[in-house]
């Protein structure tokens, strides 16, 4: 397997908006990038996006590129924050699910945590898969044709999930892993 702490080149598109778990964002990316990887914050509008430690506010993030000029061809992974606001948002977006369908159509990782899958949901994206998720995702994964599993981390072929934010480290590590070996 590739080194993942050596990352440079790889470009890995960060999909938010208002809402997302602040360091569903942080908390990887600070890795990715620490590996040498480049990460774009990617959101439907310009401007910024608004960060929330669970309930409370936390930072604003500069969008870098917007849902409908960003080019999945242009990335070679894609990390989805959770955060209930910003999932249930994103999920609705055609250029998100859009988005999300071509990078595993062209069999590039994906990475998702806590609420974040809701937008693989929408775009049909986990029938037979197996990933985990934030407890109450379990019967709407199962409802799109996925098996659901209560673990830490989850790797699927290119598919990495998780569960919440005490998780990161293994989930930044497995994602840094697929990414590498991409």
């Amino acid at each position: 397997m590739s080194d993942n702490n050596n990352l440079a080149g790889k470009k890995v598109a960060i999909l938010v908006t208002d809402g997302f778990e602040q360091v569903e964002l942080t908390g990887p990316k600070e890795a990715l990038e620490a590996a040498g990887a480049v990460t774009t914050i990617i959101a439907p509008k310009a401007g910024k996006v608004q960060g929330f430690n669970h309930t409370d506010k936390g930072d604003s993030f500069a969008v870098e590129q917007t849902l409908d000029k960003a080019s999945p061809e242009a990335f070679d992974a894609v990390l989805l924050p959770g955060g209930v606001q910003n999932a249930d948002a994103l999920r609705v977006e055609e250029h998100a699910r859009a988005f999300v369908q071509k990078i595993v159509r062209e069999q590039k990782p994906v990475a998702v945590i806590c609420h974040g899958s809701w937008l693989l949901i929408d775009a049909e994206l986990v029938r037979g898969k197996t990933l985990t998720s934030w407890p109450s995702l379990q019967v709407d994964l199962q409802n799109a044709g996925a098996t659901w599993v209560d673990e830490q981390v989850h790797v699927d072929g290119l598919l990495v999930s998780s569960r919440k934010p005490d998780d990161i480290p293994a989930f930044s590590e497995k994602f840094k892993q697929v990414l590498a070996g991409a």
